[in-house]
């Protein structure tokens, strides 16, 4: 009977294990944790969001990161795939907006206790230890080493030890010394759906406000255009700003540097410019006799006023009926567009994704399979891959 020894228990190792011992291989999959998917109960804020019901091309537009590279892996191994095989294995699901896929519980949990049934149910053996070395002999793979001088032997050998991005997870970017043993190159790590460093102080004077139903856009200020726009949750904290569509807009500013990006934020994006100034116009009527800071309560949130009021240059004293129809536009469009500097990201510990790793070059896309070193796997975060925020990494981790 054929070995194969695979290491990470994440969302590529769990299923790589029971389907490869389902088709009557001797599988150890071997973790360095006490529990695996870690990490996987992280995501979607616990509810993980385990795919995007997208079709190939969709899914390799959503790859900004040599999605090319994945288009026989999602081919063989959609996310409709994926759908069919959680839903089998007890998993009810339900897609929402932007077609994420959600478990219909909102827990993560359930996912994790699927993958972790289905490995032991096709027969694959865990196993605890940490893998230090590759064992190669005549350009072929035949096993590992722990940590303990444990020894696994195996033809095939499968990493999946995902990224450097959330470490304690076990996310501490094992498989890239694996990798570089046996002659891979592996590229600049960097931190990607991670959030945003600002040197404006307004930013932790607002620490911890949640604005929903923000429009965003980010731009280069190098090259004076827009590289991504979004709508949806925005958070202020004290190193500058997070929250979904921050996450989202991080991986779309490859070249970060500081003071390179800025985001501009819509606080009313529902409204024109024109529709804003007259509602405007009808808080200041109703409240022609207050002053300045205390007009715009029906308007924004308690903690956005004095830095509004702040950064429009209007004199927080001044009654509303003294305002000019010059400084009323200037704050409508102060409203409409809110800006913030960024002058960097946050540590990529504090990423969700690595972006860079095993470069895919060296691999073959239809097999995973190392160039290098034959009976050589790489799955998941590992690789130079990554995507964009809504379900479509860890449709990645399972693909491949």
């Amino acid at each position: 009977m054929k070995r194969a020894l695979i290491i990470g228990a994440g969302p590529s190792g769990l299923i790589a294990a029971g389907f490869a011992a389902k088709r009557g291989i001797d599988v150890t999959l071997i973790e360095k944790n006490q529990r695996p998917a870690r990490k996987l109960m992280k995501t979607g804020k616990g509810r993980c969001n385990l795919t995007n019901l997208s079709d190939t091309q969709e899914l390799i537009s959503s790859v900004p990161r040599n999605g090319r590279f994945l288009y026989s892996a999602f081919t063989q191994f959609s996310p409709k795939d994926l759908m069919d095989f959680f839903e089998k294995e007890g998993v009810a699901l339900k897609v929402e907006r932007g077609k994420r896929v959600f478990p219909v519980s909102d827990r993560a949990q359930d996912v994790v206790d699927a993958l972790v049934n289905f490995v032991r149910k096709s027969g694959a053996k865990f196993e605890k230890g940490r893998v230090t070395k590759l064992l190669i002999d005549g350009g072929k793979i035949v096993g590992a080493v722990t940590d303990t001088g444990q020894q696994y032997h195996a033809e095939a050998v499968l990493v999946c030890t995902g990224g450097v991005s959330y470490p304690g997870t076990g996310s501490t970017g094992d498989g890239y010394e694996l990798a570089r043993q046996v002659g891979h190159t592996v590229t600049e790590l960097k931190p990607s759906l991670v959030p945003l460093t600002s040197p404006d102080s307004f930013c932790k004077d607002l620490m911890g406000l949640s604005l929903k139903n923000i429009a965003i856009t980010v731009l280069d200020i190098e090259k004076n255009k827009p590289v991504y726009q979004d709508f949806g949750e925005l958070l202020f904290t004290h190193f500058g700003l997070s929250g979904p569509v921050i996450l989202s807009a991080s991986a779309h500013m490859r070249e970060m540097a500081p003071y390179k990006y800025r985001v501009v934020i819509d606080l009313k994006p529902a409204l024109t410019l024109e529709q804003l100034d007259k509602r405007v116009q009808r808080d200041f009527i109703k409240y022609s006799n207050y002053n300045f800071h205390n007009s715009l309560k029906d308007l924004l949130p308690k903690s956005l006023i004095p830095v509004v009021v702040r950064l429009s240059g209007i004199n927080e004293d001044i009654k509303v009926n003294q305002i000019s129809k010059e400084q009323r536009l200037k704050l409508c469009k102060l409203l409409k567009g809110l800006k913030v500097n960024i002058s960097g990201f946050r540590p990529i510990e504090e990423a969700i994704i690595t972006s860079g790793g095993v470069e895919v070059s060296e691999i073959d896309p239809k097999t995973m399979e190392s160039k290098l070193v034959k009976g050589l796997y790489f799955a998941g975060e590992i690789l130079d891959v990554d995507a964009y925020t809504g379900g479509f990494n860890l449709q990645i981790a399972f693909s491949t």
